[in-house]
């Protein structure tokens, strides 16, 4: 793939709070878009430099070496820039308002250039930053101020990088997001599940269940508030839906005796898709969350399971073996006929619609391997992204660039680790956990 940059300079105050708490009005820059182009050919990143950002009082400077390091991981990250070490750096940059030096930049061949400042009061934090094109030097101020505690500081950064990469690409970013996964300990016949939840990067991982019962496929709410997951608390898998902020949970209930898992929120969070198991059979259901109604959506004599709403919550994209062996289909959100859109040799599962609405991602077991894949709704343009031992449980970045699974190894010991890969096929990287990870489910942008 080519990158073609055409590159503006911005000037963003910005915290993570939600309220700005000062906003100034500045006349707009006449400025080309911003934009990297991206074919099917070879993807050659974006050089770019992140000086450390700049004191702007005592006790500043640690944070703002950290706050530099985590945008650079970020952009790197994405696999569409290339970091340019500090260690090449000519022109240092120790004040955020002094003219920007463009010759020292071209020498070691940056094309943009990421410069900030950090100010530390008490507990509160600020950070402001530019983003220069150093060949055109053009620039463009916006003068929005938000503010933080300096126990967000890495969420800060996040919006930094988020800024950026939007500025660059055209997309709206997704490094301000959280994961909530099944983290994993012990050896694979006696492992133990709880539910965990952490920044997109696998950094501030917190425990949201023990591990004295089974938990099983995590997937948050439309406005990331709520996880819905399965739990064998009881012996018999049941759906449980919890409030992230204070970990309050409840049950869903359903009949005696009747199996329901792989739940799913609806676009708007207000009703639950979900299968329900009796006897051999298996079939699809939605419940109201606040009256607890449901509604039958699948009578086939067959297992449909793992289904997936459309973005604009009008329809469902569900795994079911009606044709003899499980296969993708799509039918409309209140039930009715389905259609199948999966036609490739081999197994297909777990699809889950992209935020974009374009896209199904799925798993794929072809030919003793598993696969990621991606197919448009029509089943054309399949293309797998991965192949290993054990690729699983897909999930969408909320921009619908990324993928994260899980990947298992082979054997008695084998782990179960997550990763992340482009839409493209490329910048396979692992997720780094404390201990072992399944089934992933993205959080939307946080607000």
């Amino acid at each position: 793939m080519i990158l073609r940059v055409l590159i503006a300079c911005a000037v963003m105050l910005v915290t993570v709070s939600v309220t700005p708490v000062r906003a100034e009005s500045v006349t707009p820059v006449p400025k080309e878009p911003l934009r990297i182009v991206i074919d099917e050919g070879v993807i050659e990143p974006l050089p770019f430099a992140t000086p450390d950002f700049v004191p702007e009082n005592a006790g500043s400077a640690k944070m703002g070496a950290d706050l530099a390091r985590v945008v650079a991981a970020d952009l790197q990250g994405s696999g569409l820039f290339r970091e340019i070490p500090n260690s090449a750096v000519i022109s240092q940059v120790s004040d955020f308002g002094a003219p920007v030096q463009y010759a020292d930049w071209k020498a070691i061949n940056a094309e943009a250039l990421v410069v900030g400042a950090v100010n530390v009061s008490g507990g509160n934090l600020t950070v402001k930053f530019r983003l220069y094109d150093v060949f055109s030097g053009a620039e463009l101020g916006s003068g929005l101020q938000f503010q933080s505690t300096t126990d967000g500081w890495r969420r800060l950064a996040h919006k930094v990088a988020d800024a950026v990469y939007s500025r660059i690409t055209g997309e709206s970013g997704y490094f301000d997001s959280r994961v909530v996964y099944v983290s994993q300990s012990g050896p694979k016949d006696k492992r133990k599940k709880r539910l965990a939840i952490m920044d997109y990067d696998g950094a501030n991982v917190k425990y949201l269940t023990d591990s004295r019962a089974i938990v099983l496929a995590p997937r948050f709410s439309p406005n990331g508030d709520r996880v819905l997951y399965t739990s064998y608390e009881t012996g018999f898998p049941r759906i449980y839906v919890l409030e992230v902020g204070s970990v309050q949970r409840r049950v869903l209930e359903s009949a005696e005796g009747v199996m329901s898992f792989a739940p799913r929120f609806s676009p708007n969070g207000q009703t639950v898709v979900y299968s329900q198991a009796s006897g051999s059979n298996t079939d699809l259901f939605t419940m109201d969350i606040s009256s607890g109604r449901t509604q039958r959506l699948t009578s086939a004599p067959s297992i449909e399971t793992a289904p997936s709403y459309s973005p604009d919550g009008t329809q469902i994209v569900f795994e079911s073996d009606r044709s003899g062996a499980p296969q993708l289909y799509v039918m409309p959100a209140n039930g009715g006929e389905a259609r199948r859109i999966s036609f490739g040799e081999g197994r297909y599962g777990t699809p889950v619609w992209s935020p974009r609405g374009d896209l199904v991602a799925f798993t794929k077991q072809s030919k003793g391997r598993f696969h990621i894949g991606v197919m448009r709704l029509d089943g054309k343009e399949e293309r797998l992204l991965t192949a290993s031992f054990l690729d699983e449980a897909p999930t969408w970045s909320p921009n619908g660039r990324v993928i994260m699974f899980h990947r298992e190894t082979q054997g008695a010991s084998g782990s179960s680790t997550l990763y992340s890969v482009d839409i493209t096929g490329r910048n396979l990287r692992s997720v780094r956990t404390p201990e072992g990870g399944s089934e992933p489910s993205w959080s939307p942008l946080q607000k």
